[in-house]
């Protein structure tokens, strides 16, 4: 009882450091609700062995509660790609990872390179293929 009494103790901490703002990314936080769901699962089974089924029922709860976002991709909005007209010119280049006077030849070519490897039907992903594509937009339109 007294670990628990630690762990919500820093627990409080912690949230209290935040102050509102996110600590831990959320690629940080999906490793570490990973990394907790596993003990949370073995306690609520060890509570259930000796039949204390408030305590199981609410550490099970919790696992799940933890394995499920930590799969889940919380802010992320599938097929989402970057605003239109808000990539900068240097954000663009380095996406594309041209130079500043480049043609649009070369940038046409840099482009053709990247989505070949990035393409979704290739193994990448629609959000890659997004930013390739509004880079290349960015760049030839000005």
């Amino acid at each position: 009882m007294l670990y628990l009494a630690l762990g919500a103790a820093a627990l409080a901490l912690i949230v209290l450091a935040g102050r509102g703002k996110p600590i831990l990314k959320r690629r940080e936080w999906r490793i570490l609700a990973a990394m907790m769901a596993l003990p949370a699962f073995s306690a609520g089974a060890f509570f259930a062995i000796r039949n204390q089924w408030a305590a199981a029922v609410a550490l099970i709860v919790v696992g799940l509660w933890l394995s499920f976002s930590a799969r889940s991709a919380v802010g992320v909005q599938p097929g989402a790609g970057p605003a239109k007209g808000r990539m900068s010119l240097a954000e663009a280049r380095s996406i594309l990872g041209v130079a500043e006077g480049a043609s649009p030849a070369e940038i046409q070519a840099a482009y053709s390179r990247l989505m070949r490897l990035a393409h979704p039907d290739k193994g990448g992903t629609s959000g890659l293929a997004a930013q390739l594509n509004a880079a290349r937009d960015r760049l030839l339109k000005g």
